[in-house]
């Protein structure tokens, strides 16, 4: 994973595979995920957003959120929401670096932090928040054939976006697009 922290790349987008959509023209927020897979096996860590939730419910994610005032950066964000999400203690992880952000249709710029999971962690979700935490294998998540394009109405068109199914888990849109670049930077 470090070797591919040194492809270059520019930012990818939720208007990849939809260049005719009109991109937004408000300021970006930025956010910030961390990608963590755990050094005993490689899984990594993912959530499925609790069904209460207005924003994305259900939906499965990186753990990770927009920059508060008190977080220095983007780094900082996706540590703190990590903690706060499922109870991983930032101390637990060791930091490899950040890709570049992805672009979301709902106005966020998101980065990605790379890091590994040190010793036993045993995810506590926020109530109210996650519904739960769970893993996806390594060799999942790091084979871009895994990853397939659909589409769906949205908006009043068609939307194409990217998805990654592993068994009960519908790993799509944002969370599937960082990780196929994730992906093909490891095949690079």
């Amino acid at each position: 994973m470090r070797q591919a922290l040194s492809v270059q790349a520019g930012p990818s987008s939720d208007y990849d595979l939809n260049p005719d959509a009109a991109l937004p023209a408000a300021h970006l927020r930025p956010a910030g995920v961390l990608a963590a897979f755990h050094e005993a096996d490689g899984r990594l860590l993912l959530t499925k957003r609790a069904s209460g939730l207005r924003h994305h419910p259900g939906q499965i994610a990186l753990p990770g959120g927009k920059v508060d005032p008190t977080d220095a950066d983007e780094i900082a964000a996706a540590l703190r929401e990590a903690q706060e999400e499922v109870g991983l203690d930032p101390a637990q992880v060791d930091l490899l670096g950040a890709l570049p952000p992805h672009h979301t249709v709902t106005g966020f710029a998101v980065t990605p932090v790379l890091g590994i999971i040190r010793g036993p962690f045993h995810p506590r979700p926020q109530p109210g928040e996650v519904e739960e935490a769970f893993t996806l294998p390594f060799a999942h998540i790091a084979d871009p054939s895994r990853y397939r394009v659909e589409r769906r109405r949205w908006r009043e068109g068609w939307r194409s976006y990217h998805a990654a199914p592993f068994g009960p888990y519908y790993l799509w849109g944002a969370t599937a697009r960082i990780l196929l670049g994730l992906a093909g930077r490891m095949q690079a």
